[in-house]
């Protein structure tokens, strides 16, 4: 598998069992094998996925639909190894998820995913989003690898 850096949408697609509109990861920018993950999701006015208005009155990404978005980062750093090629791999759960901001329409998030524990069939990993710098979301997240 190419994983010259950036990753673009066609890459991730490759990579990840996801597709419009559920795939939302835009480009992967940085990738340390086993450790950490930095991806981008650019958020649009026609992003389907959009709720709004919320209390300022403009439309907002759903933070649970964020919480997906960390997720999908994460299921790249360990689906882009070659021992796991076409591999399911299932959210397992999250724990101390904090919400810290609202992302909106012209937003760029970035996402990055740090390894926290990771073995041949399962792991843990900590997420965190941002906006401009300031953190969005962050927590950890659990998988396992299906067959």
């Amino acid at each position: 598998m190419d994983l010259s850096l950036p990753l673009d949408y066609s890459a991730i697609e490759r990579i990840l069992p996801h597709r419009y509109p559920f795939l939302l990861v835009d480009r992967i920018t940085e990738f340390e094998p086993d450790k950490r993950i930095v991806g981008l999701k650019n958020v649009s006015m026609s992003d389907r996925l959009l709720s709004g208005p919320g209390p300022d009155g403009r439309p907002a990404l759903p933070p649970t639909v964020l919480t997906e978005a960390v997720a999908q980062v994460g299921a790249i750093l360990i689906l882009a190894k070659p021992e796991n090629k076409d591999r399911l791999i299932f959210f397992r759960g999250i724990e101390k998820v904090r919400f810290r901001g609202s992302v909106h329409p012209g937003d760029v998030v970035v996402v990055e995913a740090t390894v926290k524990r990771l073995r041949s069939r399962m792991g843990v990993l900590h997420g965190r989003a941002r906006v401009d710098g300031r953190v969005v979301a962050h927590g950890i997240m659990t998988f396992a690898l299906g067959q």
